[in-house]
């Protein structure tokens, strides 16, 4: 049997219902016809619901549609049967052979197995992570990540053109706040002990960004440290430093006494924290094609331009010296201030700025990987893309809820005393990136996630990752004992000895695979690649078991051989796509 250069079994029955359907009803009438998997193969392989769709417009009962679409059915070689079942499914069956000589067309493709067309090269950007560069990612960052660069490998795999985008937090309070906090800790280093703000970066990755200040400065910054307190209550040092006000007062004395020295500190500790960032990212297996720096839109007047936009359409009005958007136009709770009346922008105004940027830099969709906290931002941001007459639906944000941590059946601490998270490092470092990246991904992303570390770390079927990298270990396992070990053996073996129903299951399993991919990129879903490949693991397991491979007879041998190789393209397939090695040996 000859297969098309892009075999796809679901779409060639879908075309055959609109053909059968077609004479029974006008085709502009024709609802959308959707395929879908059958869960037990005695129902077929792929089943239809078009006969209850077109119930109403026929005025016909269901079934009695069904057999009538089933009468008008062209033929195909494809087809082995179809049937009624239920209300009025239509349940289509695959015919063997079509099952068997797909395994050539797996083997053929090889790495790019999945890869399909769905995206069509649409320029598609995911922004994820973000997080500010004020310290060490933590595990909430790292579900983000991982969901990040999943869905970006994904989108890829299903044909668009994806630009990973990490947004960098480098202007405003949290960098001044970092930057004061180093400053402090540098002035302890030279004797000068001044009272710590409680709302300050207390972690201790700040004094070692101190340390390195001095060790290439010694006293160069100390300057007039002791007016940094001027203009606080004057019992701060009895109480602490513990309000907004007072901390703001202390970075502004604290710019006042630098001055062209505060932007090196500034400087430093920024260049210290993205570079921390990136490090741990690429060693979670995460990279990202642009660094896009918030302050680089307050330097090219970009925010301005976008406020300015903003109130040549008649979105912006004054109170209280301030300018506010009228984001309750756009479902927005409430309106949102976009400038101070100090004249300064807020963080809003930059972000206005730059998710216009990112249309006008020629993006036909924008994907945010946002926080569930972020919820309530949407709206407002939306809002703002309409009122510039960008279209509002071409912005998709994917919420990440917290990851929670369990070590022996018991909720991990989260935080220690001083109030540090645990880092995407310490997790890592505990479980491996591997499991890390699984685990991250194995449910929705709006769904908490509870992570077992104990369960990260067994060498059980029940880790799920372990459970999938085995599978293709063993398959491994057998090439290596195959004393021929030559896989373009396998290139012209006769399939149609795999009959077994475990070896026909593996083998629709197989041509389920490029669906799943464009699936789960159109749902924005690698939870979907996740459940697929334990799926795929757990036939392969029982069929290993219940096996033999490197049988006397050689076409027999051979046809196995092939059957599990195809399988070991689509785990490495798969893995690869969530950022998880597919280790030979285990």
């Amino acid at each position: 049997m000859n297969l098309p250069d892009q075999p796809n079994f679901k779409t060639h029955f879908a075309d055959l219902l609109r053909q059968a359907a077609s004479t029974l009803i006008e085709p502009d009438a024709l609802p959308r016809i959707e395929m879908a998997r059958t869960k037990q193969a005695s129902h077929g392989d792929y089943s239809c619901n078009i006969a209850m769709q077109l119930a109403k417009p026929l005025r016909k009962n269901p079934r009695e549609i069904a057999s009538l679409l089933i009468e008008a059915i062209p033929d195909s070689p494809l087809l082995e049967k179809v049937e009624v079942a239920g209300a009025g499914f239509i349940n289509l069956f695959l015919t063997h052979a079509a099952k068997q000589t797909f395994l050539q067309y797996v083997l053929k493709k090889g790495k790019t197995f999945g890869t399909g067309h769905y995206g069509q090269g649409k320029k598609i950007q995911v922004e994820f992570v973000s997080a500010n560069p004020t310290g060490p990612l933590h595990v909430g960052h790292g579900r983000g990540a991982a969901l990040g660069a999943s869905l970006a490998n994904i989108l890829a795999a299903a044909g668009f053109c994806v630009t990973r985008e990490y947004y960098v937090n480098d202007a405003g309070r949290q960098m001044d706040i970092l930057t004061l906090s180093a400053w402090l800790r540098y002035l302890e280093l030279n004797g000068i002990h001044l009272p710590f703000p409680e709302n300050a970066y207390q972690g201790d990755y700040v004094k070692v960004m101190a340390q390195l200040i001095q060790q290439a400065h010694a006293e160069r910054y100390v300057h007039q440290a002791d007016l940094l307190l001027d203009g606080l209550d004057e019992n701060v040092t009895d109480e602490g430093i513990n309000t907004d006000l007072q901390l703001d007062r202390m970075i502004a004395n604290a710019k006042q006494i630098l001055g062209e020295d505060y932007a090196y500190i500034h400087n430093f500790v920024l260049t210290e924290q993205l570079g921390d960032c990136r490090n741990d990212l690429m060693e979670f297996g995460v990279t990202f094609d642009t660094w896009f720096s918030e302050q680089s839109l307050f330097d090219n007047g970009f925010v301005a331009h976008a406020v300015k936009m903003l109130e040549e359409r008649g979105f912006l009005y004054q109170q209280d010296g301030a300018a506010w958007f009228r984001s309750t136009k756009f479902g927005d709770e409430k309106d949102r201030v976009v400038q101070r009346e100090n004249g300064q922008f807020t963080y809003f105004a930059s972000d206005i700025a730059y998710h216009l940027n990112k249309f006008e830099r020629g993006f036909e969709q924008v994907i945010n990987i946002w926080g569930a906290d972020h919820h309530g931002y949407i709206a407002r941001v939306k809002g703002a893309l309409q009122a510039l007459e960008q279209d509002p639906n071409k912005l998709e944000i994917a919420l990440v809820q917290f990851a929670v941590l369990y070590r022996d059946g018991k909720k991990a601490p989260m935080s220690t005393r001083s109030g540090e998270f645990v880092t995407l490092r310490e997790l890592r470092e505990e479980v491996g990136k591997d499991a890390a990246r699984f685990f991250y991904v194995m449910r929705k992303s709006d769904q908490h996630l509870d992570f077992d570390l104990d369960l990260a770390k067994s060498e059980s079927n029940e880790n799920p990752v372990y459970y999938v990298q085995y599978a293709h270990a063993r398959v491994c396992s057998v090439l290596a004992q195959w004393e021929e070990g030559d896989i373009s053996m396998l290139a012209d073996v006769n399939a149609e000895l795999l009959t077994s129903p475990a070896e026909l299951g593996l083998l629709q399993k197989i041509i389920d695979f490029p669906d799943i991919v464009e699936a789960a990129a159109k749902e924005f879903a690698p939870h979907l690649i996740a459940f697929y490949l334990r799926e795929l693991a757990s036939e392969f397991h029982s069929y290993y078991n219940s096996t033999r491979f490197l049988v006397p007879e050689e076409s027999l041998q051979h046809a196995r051989l092939s059957l599990i190789v195809a399988i070991q393209k689509v785990l490495q397939n798969g893995l690869n796509l969530l950022g998880v090695n597919a280790p030979e040996k285990m």
